[in-house]
């Protein structure tokens, strides 16, 4: 059995479960890296990585380089001796940082590999409907999440689950694999699966206003994808037309329901995007059926169900989302 001594590497909460699950079994962590502090909220105040705030609580060796490729960076990471490191919603690495150990650089992808390689498996594994996804533990090599396979779990995506959810889900099943990971190298007993580079793969590109506003002209079913893969966070967003006024809203929850008639589904698509209450329900026609928004936020103000929303707010009768 090698005796493992870790460099963790990784940022917000997803890579805290992991890092934690580590700790708790006994792993040897010889440092943590993790993304310098950044000004944050209406002060602009300092704010720390969640890894770095979980490092600090177990006394754990920490830097923070704004520069990868700095030499007193590459110095710092090769003084703490490790032979092993593990990556986790990190950015990029240098071949000089993921050469650097002995038993190399390993990452923890939060999807089946090769497909979805990138910033967002999680919201477009959703957002493209599929009904499964999983976690990938792979060595590192020059390009993002093209390396050899060590080990995959599948998890099923239920049909109305949402991207946080089931990034809840995932985590905890990527501290298992990467357990699992981290064993197999002791024991010198891995045999890793090379990933094809071509073929009908998916992207999960990083999300922007362009990519996650929500369109109205699509299928009733690829719109509550698209709003259930972005929620909580960064949340589908559109315009509303209502009194005249034009104003952006984040949608993060809703239910699809389709059209039954023919006739139904013509008319529908002279009227796409119109709002319609009814019944305390909240219901906007799309190309072939009713979109049914459960919960939504307005500007300026906290995200609400339809219920509270209907309390204090008039839809005239040609609202309209867009």
């Amino acid at each position: 059995m090698r005796d493992i001594r870790i460099v963790f590497m990784g940022t917000p909460d997803f890579a805290v479960t992991i890092l934690e699950t580590l700790v708790t079994k006994g792993y040897t962590i010889a440092g943590v890296i993790t993304a310098p502090d950044r000004p944050a909220g209406r002060g602009q105040k300092l704010r720390k990585s969640a890894v770095k705030v979980y490092a600090e609580s177990q006394d754990l060796p920490i830097l923070q380089p704004t520069n990868l490729k700095n030499e007193d960076f590459h110095a710092a990471l090769k003084a703490l001796n490790a032979n092993l490191q593990i990556v986790v919603a990190f950015r990029m690495l240098p071949a000089v940082v993921w050469k650097m150990p002995a038993y190399g650089t390993f990452n923890l992808h939060a999807s089946l590999l090769p497909q979805y390689r990138g910033a967002a498996p999680i919201n477009w594994a959703i957002i493209n409907g599929e009904t499964e996804t999983g976690v990938t533990t792979f060595f590192i090599d020059e390009k993002i999440d093209t390396g050899a396979i060590i080990f995959q779990e599948r998890l099923a995506i239920g049909e109305n689950e949402n991207a946080g959810s089931l990034h809840d889900r995932l985590m905890h099943l990527g501290a298992d694999l990467v357990t699992k990971t981290v064993d197999a190298i002791a024991e010198n007993n891995v045999t890793t699966q090379i990933q094809p580079q071509s073929g009908d793969l998916k992207t999960a590109y990083k999300l922007y206003p362009e990519n996650t506003k929500i369109n109205w002209d699509a299928p009733t079913q690829t719109i509550h994808n698209h709003i259930r893969g972005l929620s909580p966070y960064p949340a589908a967003w559109c315009y509303l037309m209502n009194n005249d006024k034009e104003e952006r809203v984040k949608i993060y929850n809703a239910f699809a329901k389709a059209y039954t008639e023919t006739s139904e589904e013509k008319e529908a698509k002279n009227t796409i995007g119109t709002i319609q209450v009814e019944n305390g329900n909240l219901k906007v026609t799309t190309l072939n059926g009713y979109l049914f928004i459960t919960e939504i936020q307005l500007p300026g103000k906290r995200k609400m169900d339809i219920k509270s929303l209907l309390n204090g707010y008039n839809f005239n009768k040609n609202a309209k989302m867009r």
